[in-house]
């Protein structure tokens, strides 16, 4: 049994996650204890909690120590089965985290896995939504994935209450990614939305972002503005925010912003336009949210992978050592430091599905 140090790198829900997901899909059996120690309070929180459950499902899992302030479980998978789930989070849990720690197990289920997914589709500390559904998707699509993301309803902090559903059909295997320029940027895209807040809130975070852009000498932008009558809207809020996208010639690259009480939509829009033009001027293939994701999925596709992200987190740099820790032979080299444009090479183990 894989033993590993819930505490290590930054120490949070995220090594569980990713300990647990690759746990699933290579069907090794792990023991994860010190479970969330740097944070307060520690533990399992009920948004881990779920994940962990999740994950069981789709791997037919013994689990051991699963409730609330556990710091340490044993989590034994059997097989990849796929099916039909209903995921309640809770409250504001975020969608986007649930969807990183599910993916890489539903999509080598031995058959299909439609998943229905209720907590925080745009909140604090996560890609939202759209990121997942227009930078995230697009590009493991590349690797050979067969994804599709729908957003039904959106939720915020602190209500929550948003609704996701993946449709995830099974592969094979999945190819590995080379992609270390993004060449020029050809369109930015984005979603501005205001969920039971004025028209003009939507309207106001696009026109700032545009501004901002237009300023930095990007002209062909398309920023669709997403609101409803205040009576009429299906989505719980109040909240907003916006989702930006920058097509390039080889890759996609994101930034994004949430409303908060207080803050005005000329900020919020400021703020996306801000961070998609840091990730742009970095001369990075992928954003840094991206730099995080791809370290699972390379480890588990056909042949080499390559690519560059616009910062090294934490959060990479703990899932490249939780490679190490599942496969201390793991060919993996990094050119760059914490908090900096860097250079990612992840020998895949060309693991086949079903």
């Amino acid at each position: 049994m894989i033993k590993i140090d819930g505490s290590m790198g930054e120490g949070g829900g995220q090594i569980l996650r990713m300990s647990v997901a690759l746990s699933a899909v290579l069907g090794l059996p792990v023991k994860i204890y010190n479970i969330r120690k740097k944070r307060s309070p520690s533990g399992l929180r009920p948004q881990h909690l779920n994940a962990v459950k999740a994950l069981a499902m789709l791997s037919d899992a013994d689990i051991q120590g699963l409730h609330i302030g556990s710091e340490e479980i044993e989590f034994i998978p059997r097989e990849l089965k796929g099916g039909n789930f209903k995921i309640d989070i809770g409250t504001a849990g975020s969608i986007s985290l649930m969807l990183q720690a599910l993916l890489p197990a539903a999509v080598f289920s031995r058959k299909q896995v439609n998943l229905e997914i209720r907590g925080g589709s745009d909140v604090p500390w996560s890609p939202p939504i759209d990121y997942m559904r227009m930078v995230f998707l697009p590009t493991i699509k590349k690797m050979g994935a067969n994804i599709e993301i729908e957003l039904i309803r959106r939720g915020h902090y602190p209500k929550g209450g948003g609704i996701v559903r993946a449709i995830i059909n099974p592969v094979k295997k999945l190819e590995s990614i080379r992609i270390t320029e993004p060449g020029k940027v050809i369109k930015i895209k984005g979603i501005s939305h205001a969920v039971r807040l004025p028209s003009h809130v939507a309207e106001r975070q696009a026109n700032s972002a545009i501004e901002i852009l237009r300023k930095n000498g990007f002209n062909n932008i398309e920023i669709i503005r997403e609101y409803y009558e205040r009576n009429k809207d299906p989505h719980i809020g109040p909240g907003s925010g916006i989702t930006l996208w920058a097509i390039t010639e080889k890759s996609i690259l994101g930034g994004d912003a949430l409303g908060a009480r207080g803050k005005p939509a000329e900020k919020v829009g400021e703020e996306a336009a801000r961070k998609l033009l840091n990730e742009i001027n970095s001369g990075a293939a992928f954003d840094r949210h991206m730099g995080d994701m791809l370290v699972i999925w390379s480890y588990l596709a056909n042949g080499l992978s390559e690519y560059t992200t616009s910062e090294l987190t934490l959060h990479a740099k703990t899932c490249l050592d939780l490679i190490k820790i599942f496969n201390p032979n793991a060919e993996i080299r990094v050119e760059g430091d914490i908090g900096k444009p860097s250079r990612i090479t992840i020998r895949g183990i060309s693991f086949e599905g079903y």
